[in-house]
């Protein structure tokens, strides 16, 4: 198919394995992809889990560029709830200046409020019954939270221990993705009028993005700044519609975009049957539900490990939106699905992220669906 597919990478742990296995792991699963003919690179930042590795994407991306060659690579996304623009300009621009035009600067937020708002109206709000536009499936919102308190103290912690530019506190979100953009461009002011020199973030060769959830602050900065728009259909299959109508009705053209650009995530797990798909699928469940009760990702635990999980109903309801909406299975079935996810909200690219318990498994996925698609 013509759509381009793109890679997002959290560098997951899997159960007995080691950060360094992961990471080593993400260079090779990008040099592979690379050579499967995927058009992007896209690394996550998490702190503080067991289960996922990517916490500094900056670093990581520079490294990624360097043992590739044609593939851009990027941050989906860099969290600006805990990093000053100018850092994140600098790192990215410098990046940028020694591999010109491979460089995503995917942005996001995050913060306590919003968690907690997060966590308290999706308990609140009533269960609506899931939907199938043009072929996907878009469930309810889940009811919240199993332990919303232990999640809000997680995410609390964590914002302690990773800190925050207290420079910037006061800016909101769409100013701090102006000014990185300023940075970038050379036309940021001081507050003495003056015209200070980011260096090395002013002309880069770098591409940026704004990263979202839902139909909030996130959609609308990408649409007024005329900036391209990643929307989470794996992360928030229930709001990915409205995130993305969001920005297309915000969108303004700029010098950057002359219309509206979407990517959309998908949780994509591919084998030669059915059968062995949903086995290499089948921690996923248990694995999401340590994020949602407030563990924290667990290391992705084997297939055999997921089947010793016992399960009540509520625990169960609690993940169902995000098992429900994995495409998992062979390529032909995986294609279709993605077909549906990409016509339902007009999708100019997707970007699939894929985790199973051993790295074999996952650059086969890719590669089989890389195939699929191109013959499609």
């Amino acid at each position: 198919m013509s759509t381009p597919l793109s890679v997002l990478d959290l560098a997951p742990v899997p159960s007995g394995r080691t950060a360094a296995d992961a990471l080593h792991n993400t260079i090779d699963l990008a040099q592979r992809t690379e050579q499967f003919g995927y058009k992007r690179y896209w690394v996550a930042e998490h702190h503080l889990l067991p289960g996922i590795a990517s916490a500094a994407p900056a670093v990581l991306i520079a490294l990624i560029a360097g043992a590739t060659s044609r593939i851009r690579v990027g941050s989906a996304a860099v969290l600006l709830g805990h990093h000053s623009p100018l850092v994140v300009a600098e790192q990215f621009g410098t990046t940028a200046q020694l591999h010109p035009g491979r460089v995503d600067l995917g942005l996001g937020r995050i913060t306590l409020n919003r968690t907690g708002e997060l966590a308290r109206r999706f308990a609140e709000e009533p269960r609506t019954p899931p939907g199938v536009v043009d072929g996907l499936l878009i469930p309810p919102k889940p009811r919240g939270l199993a332990r919303p308190e232990r999640f809000l103290a997680r995410i609390a912690e964590q914002q302690r221990l990773v800190g925050s530019p207290v420079a910037d506190e006061d800016l909101d979100y769409r100013t701090q993705v102006s000014r990185i953009l300023q940075y970038i461009t050379g036309s940021f002011r001081d507050g003495q009028g003056e015209l200070p020199r980011a260096t090395p973030a002013e002309g880069a060769d770098l591409d940026v993005w704004v990263l979202g959830s839902s139909a909030g602050e996130s959609s609308a900065t990408a649409g007024a700044l005329g900036l391209p728009f990643g929307a989470n259909y794996h992360v928030s299959p229930s709001t990915v519609l409205e995130s993305v109508g969001a920005y297309r009705s915000a969108f303004t053209a700029s010098t950057r975009l002359a219309r509206p650009y979407v990517v959309v995530s998908a949780d994509v797990v591919v084998a030669e049957t059915d059968e062995a798909a949903r086995e290499l699928a089948a921690p996923y469940a248990p694995w999401v539900h340590s994020i949602r009760s407030g563990a924290g990702a667990i290391p992705f635990p084997s297939p055999a490990e997921a089947a010793e999980f016992s399960w009540t109903d509520e625990e169960r309801e609690l993940v169902a939106d995000r098992v429900d909406t994995q495409f998992v299975g062979t390529p032909e079935a995986v294609v279709r699905g993605l077909a549906a996810l990409r016509d339902a909200t007009g999708a100019d690219e997707l970007v699939v992220t894929t985790v199973t318990h051993d790295h074999a498994d996952r650059v086969r996925s890719y590669e089989l669906l890389a195939k699929a698609w191109q013959v499609a």
